[in-house]
């Protein structure tokens, strides 16, 4: 998975040469009494930046869902899902259209929606993350094709009521969680059989009546299913 970006954007980075050019002129010595002052309080020594790897990565991937998902509601329950985790930290999420980036910012810069520059005491607190590395493209397809094999297993082994539900969960883990059938959690599978079956599934009576079999019988068909490598 694409991670932070190593290298700020230039605007930041000419707003961080402002800022310690002014407390260079206010304290004469560079990196001046207010820097002191913070690594003293022990405050800002861990923020860089203050927002878990985990997060980001969540965060990451809840965006590239909203993005590729075609159902709106869908997809604004994803950003509003992302939203709160990284405000749950004290960060905002921005899309740079320009190059094709989710930008985490530490939500006091912000004013209003807009990054105010004079508020940025250091833009390594800044989370970039490029959503338009080739991995992820890559990543789809190997998922999608294991999920698709397990459901043909299931339709060469199992009667076609098992086989049909296989497909439609099949294609929800690949579209909405680009996660391997048998990597779902409990609360996917629930999603799955409360809201995403129902309504995008069309299952027949047969079906629903034996849905909680047929999730156990694609488990066990894909421990004989090779793929896909983790990421």
């Amino acid at each position: 998975m694409t991670r932070t970006n190593d290298e700020p954007p230039e605007w930041a980075k000419e707003r961080a040469r402002e800022v310690m050019a002014a407390e260079t002129d206010d304290d004469g010595a560079t990196g001046g009494g207010a820097t002191d002052d913070r690594a003293a309080e022990g405050g800002d020594a861990d923020r860089v930046p203050d927002v878990p790897a985990e997060t980001v990565d969540e965060a990451e991937r809840l965006t590239r869902l909203a993005r590729r998902t075609e159902d709106e509601s869908a997809a604004a329950f994803y950003r509003e899902r992302r939203d709160e985790l990284v405000d749950e930290h004290g960060y905002v999420p921005r899309l740079r259209d320009e190059d094709d980036t989710l930008v985490l910012y530490p939500d006091e810069w912000m004013d209003d929606g807009t990054v105010q520059l004079d508020r940025i005491e250091t833009t390594d607190r800044a989370v970039e993350v490029s959503l338009s590395g080739p991995g992820d493209a890559d990543r789809y397809r190997e998922v999608a094709a294991y999920n698709d094999a397990v459901a043909d297993a299931v339709a060469d082994a199992h009667d076609a009521v098992h086989a049909d539900t296989a497909r439609s969960f099949a294609a929800f883990m690949s579209n909405h969680y680009v996660r391997a059938v048998d990597d779902a959690t409990p609360e996917v599978r629930e999603e799955f059989r409360e809201e995403y079956f129902p309504r995008n599934g069309w299952p027949s009576d047969e079906q629903l009546a034996v849905l909680d079999e047929s999730l156990d019988v694609i488990e066990s068909v894909a421990a004989d299913v090779d793929g896909p490598e983790e990421s």
